[in-house]
Parts: structure tokens; sequence; C-alpha cells
């Protein structure tokens, strides 16, 4: 991880890219992609791989800087730090083309960042980056919108999203959306008792990789979803990150502990058909994980409306933190976002 003289950022940047077209041969679109291939653009953004594993569904990727996941039709990059990761959308997207593949779908997210003075161009301020966007996503994404939520406190919520004009909601290449949703917790001021855990000893004799089973085991990450395969790492001195399979869907989460600046996300796709008790129950195990004295949590549907994001108050309150702002946008042909933050109930 590359530390900003004034600390490192924890808040991610956040791009998803959706892609039509069809693969008769093997079905595996994106997947196909050569590894070096994908190495190399990660480069570009200044993060490396450092652990990975994957499924029938999926092919997910640990990085210096937080997390990538590839789907045959859909690939997700979360960077951290001071990483520039709107330099990757047009290599990604002319790395399709050779596998037949077309984008048609942009969404780029992220929350306020704690050194924003630190954060190199395209990232200088959301104005750039949409700029910066507009100039090199492909002339067929011509439907855009960007916005940015607000809140009661000095935290926001930025999102920018860009289609093809023709895209009908959710039914984008081999895969319907529509009845997905996506939650992503962002977590400050963590418990230093709590987030010590993410630290590690000095010579602990142990590899990043056993360092981090450790961590998942002994902080409770591991019991957020039993059935996921996870792959995880901790960083020397300290930091964590975490991708975890369930199927088709994934979950993450990434630490930052350093008192001051501490950090943690959540982040996990599900669907809308699903009880709504389970993403309450999955939200209240994070914060209980952290116990962060502030958090935002948004919650972004494709298609169907999701009702699910009206529990989390009633789930996470009895922890001591109270909602502070709820609001709530349409991204034509891009989904629904809510966002919510809450901060504790004691000075």
């Amino acid at each position: 991880m590359t530390m900003a003289v004034s600390g490192f950022e924890g808040f991610e940047k956040r791009i998803e890219l959706h892609f039509s077209g069809d693969d008769p041969a093997t079905g595996k679109g994106l997947r196909r992609l050569d590894f070096a291939l994908l190495e190399k653009v990660l480069h570009t953004v200044q993060c490396t791989v450092v652990s990975a594993v994957g499924n029938k569904h999926l092919d997910s990727y640990v990085l210096s800087e937080s997390s990538l996941f590839v789907y045959p039709t859909k690939l997700i990059i979360k960077t951290c730090g001071t990483t520039q990761l709107l330099k990757s959308v047009r290599p990604l997207a002319d790395h399709a083309l050779t596998v037949g593949l077309t984008l048609c779908r942009c969404r780029y997210t992220r929350g306020s960042f704690i050194f924003p003075q630190a954060q190199p161009y395209p990232h200088t301020s959301f104005e750039q980056e949409i700029v910066y966007l507009e100039e090199h996503l492909p002339m067929n994404l011509s439907c855009k919108k960007a916005s940015i939520m607000n809140s009661e406190s000095s935290h926001k919520w930025h999102v920018f999203t860009a289609c093809d004009v023709g895209l009908t909601v959710g039914k984008v290449g081999m895969h319907a959306d529509d009845d997905l949703y996506m939650v992503e917790i962002c977590m400050t001021e963590l418990d230093p008792v709590l987030a010590k855990k993410f630290s590690r000893r000095l010579n602990d004799g142990k590899t990043g990789d056993s360092a981090g089973r450790e961590m998942t085991r002994v902080t409770g990450i591991r019991d957020i979803n039993k059935n996921a395969i996870i792959c995880d790492y901790a960083f020397d001195p300290c930091g964590y990150s975490m991708n975890g399979l369930d199927g088709a869907r994934y979950s993450t989460v990434h630490v930052t502990p350093e008192d001051g600046f501490s950090y943690a996300s959540f982040e996990s796709s599900g669907s809308v058909y699903d009880c709504k008790e389970g993403i309450l129950e999955v939200s209240k195990k994070v914060v209980e994980i952290f116990r962060p004295r502030a958090l935002s949590v948004s919650i972004t549907t494709c298609g169907a409306r999701y009702e699910g994001w009206r529990g989390v108050e009633r789930a996470i309150e009895p922890l001591g933190l109270r909602l502070t702002s709820c609001t709530s946008e349409e991204f034509l042909n891009s989904g629904r976002v809510v966002f919510q933050t809450f901060t504790t109930c004691w000075k």
C-alpha cells in the first residue's frame, strides 16, 4: 500500500463496467482475457494482485489497493490510496473488444476523500473525474448523469453513470442484473481496540496469506457469510483485505486501522428477492466488527425496486448509531441509489 504524506486514504474509488455481446464458444467472455493484460492495466492504475480465487461464476483478485472482480460480462474494480482508477476504463473497454464484447454501461462511485489534497489527476475533484470519463468512454455511452448525494455530515456520495441510450435496464449481455442489489458500508473512526486486530506483530513469521486467514477468523469476518469461499490478505505492518465468493455473489472487506484516519469498508451483492432480513443481519454483523463512530450505507439496485434499505436503521441503531440523513436518486438505465449516513449517539 502506498502511504500519502498526510496518511493513507481508505475511501475507495469504484468503477463497474457492463458489456454486451455474445461468446458462443465458451461463455466466459471477459474471463478469457489474458491475466498479463489485466496486470498491465492494474499497473497503470498503480496497484498489483496479491491473492486470487475464482469459481464457475467469476474470478476474484485481492489487490495491493483493494479488489477486482471479473464476470463474463461485468467487471468491478475498487482501489484506495492514491491510485488512478479511471485510467483503467479505456484500456479495459479496448481489451473487451478482443473477446467480442462492447462496453454498454459504466458506473463510478466514491465517498468523500479523507485526504483530498493527496489525490493525483484525474481524481483531484469530482468535476475533473467527470471530464476524464466523458473524454475516455466510448461514444455509444451517451446517456449520462452525475450527482453528489449530500448528507448532514461532511461525507457525500459521488455517482456518475453512463450507458448506451438503447440499453434496457437489466438486460446486459448474458446476465440479467435487474434483480440484483449492491450494498456498500463505509466506516470511519473505528473502535481503537477492534482496529488493532488488523495490525501485525513485528517479525510474526507469517505470510500475508496466513496472517490474513488469522485476522478473518479472530475478528468475526469469517462469520459474515459462512458459505463464502474466502481469499484474504494482511498487509505489513497493518491493513487487511478480503474477497468472498458465494456462487455468483461477491463480498469484500478492506481495513485501514491507523489511529487518526481509521477506515473500513464492506461491500456485497445480493438478490432483491432475498429475505430482507439477510441484508439487515449482515449490516449488523459488519458494524459490530468495527464499531465505527460514523458510517454510510449506499444501496444500489439496477432494475426491480428493493426496499431492504428501510430496515438498516432498525438493524444498527441498537449498536449506538443514529440515522442522520437519507437521500435517494434515480439514474436513467443505471438504477436507483439510496444513501444513508449514521453517527454515534454520544459525543
